[in-house]
């Protein structure tokens, strides 16, 4: 046991937003893998799956604990997929797991399922179907989180997919579900589609892709700006795109336009890509799973579109905005244009003045604040 303390205590949430507030392990991840070790011992590692597993917790600790191979993991977030491979050749378990899309590849044949309940419920519908559907019949779930993100809703959820589902004893603020008996289900839930009459365009959304089907009312205030964006602009990018919502509004208002959309979620980038199709654009409307437009060349883009996060996983942090908003002033043209909403208590206005360039407000109602930052001749993140 002390091996899997050492290794849990080496974990880091690297290329993630690390601050002192931010862990990369905590009690709901030691509390699954407890429950889970005589199923585990038991499986094997070609059987065992684990999903949303944060930054490799899970996957490692089972891997040194019960010495595993043949682990299958699916992790929605890109940061996280790169976390667990970091720490993985850290720690020389890198050939001890495989990384899959949430599909039959990943849980066909799978007796036991390690997850970190995700706090969307919509989320949690999607991988309790997919499990359901193409798990052994036998598969046992041990679904995890801390007391204060655990719901009564999400043993509802689950029990739509299994026929038994029970809550653990809690331990140091932290819970689990336990789920098995797969029940027979019909046609897959996922991806649902939804026509947005007041915008014009049919959305396309996988069950963890923010906001779902809706239009969320930051995104509706930015779009209400879309025409008055970098007028000559050619190529653009909707940073963080979850289903496309801005990436398709502007690719169909501006045909001159090439975007790209960039978002470090799985079911995102799906869905996005599946709206784009929707709506006619996929031609001029191109999605990267990406981590904050790091993969993106600098110089490369007239216009960027931000609806940016305020969370780290669960904790409330500025980081991933900083983030974003400093890619941005390395991908933008001299002249290129940063276009924000935000929730107006966060004040970003002083960071990206002085991570892109010069900033106005350009709208403001009760709750947001819509910006543009113009890129200046200088690259502003040397100065």
């Amino acid at each position: 046991m002390q091996e899997v303390d050492d290794v849990l205590g080496r974990l880091r949430r690297y290329p993630d937003v690390e601050a002192v507030n931010l862990y990369a392990v905590d009690a709901a991840d030691r509390l699954i893998l407890d429950v889970a070790a005589d199923a585990l011992a038991e499986a094997g590692g070609e059987r065992v799956v684990v999903i949303d597993d944060g930054y490799g917790a899970l996957t490692l600790g089972a891997v040194t604990a019960h010495g595993l191979s043949g682990v299958r993991v699916h992790q929605d977030l890109l940061t996280g997929e790169l976390a667990l491979a970091n720490n993985a050749r850290a720690l020389g378990l890198a050939d001890r797991y495989t990384t899959h899309e949430l599909g039959r590849r990943l849980l066909a044949d799978a007796r036991v399922v390690l997850l970190r309940l995700p706090r969307a419920l919509s989320g949690l519908a999607e991988i309790a179907d997919a499990i359901a559907r193409y798990a052994d019949p036998k598969v046992q779930v041990f679904a995890g989180a801390r007391d204060k993100y655990l719901t009564p809703a999400m043993n509802d959820v689950l029990a739509e997919s299994f026929g038994y589902v029970r809550a653990s004893r809690g331990r140091q603020k932290s819970r689990m579900l336990l789920a098995r008996d797969p029940k027979p289900l019909g046609s897959p839930p996922f991806p649902v589609r939804k026509q947005l009459d007041e915008v014009g365009l049919e959305v396309v959304a996988h069950g963890a892709a923010f906001s779902g089907p809706r239009l969320d009312i930051g995104t509706r205030f930015l779009l209400d700006h879309v025409r008055r964006m970098k007028p000559d602009a050619r190529d653009a990018i909707d940073l963080g795109c979850g289903t496309g919502i801005l990436a398709v509004a502007l690719a169909k208002a501006r045909p001159q336009v090439s975007v790209v959309g960039t978002d470090q979620s799985a079911a995102a980038v799906a869905s996005a890509r599946a709206t784009a199709v929707a709506n006619g654009v996929a031609d001029r409307v191109r999605v990267l799973r990406d981590d904050a437009m790091t993969g993106v060349a600098g110089n490369s883009a007239d216009l960027v579109l931000c609806n940016p996060p305020f969370h780290v996983g669960a904790a409330v942090h500025t980081g991933s905005a900083i983030k974003m908003f400093s890619e941005t002033g390395r991908v933008l043209r001299p002249g290129g244009e940063l276009w924000t909403v935000y929730n107006s208590h966060l004040n970003y206005r002083g960071v990206m003045e002085r991570l892109v360039g010069k900033t106005d407000v350009v709208g403001r109602n009760r709750k947001f604040t819509v910006t543009r930052s113009v890129r200046g001749l200088r690259d502003v993140r040397q100065e």
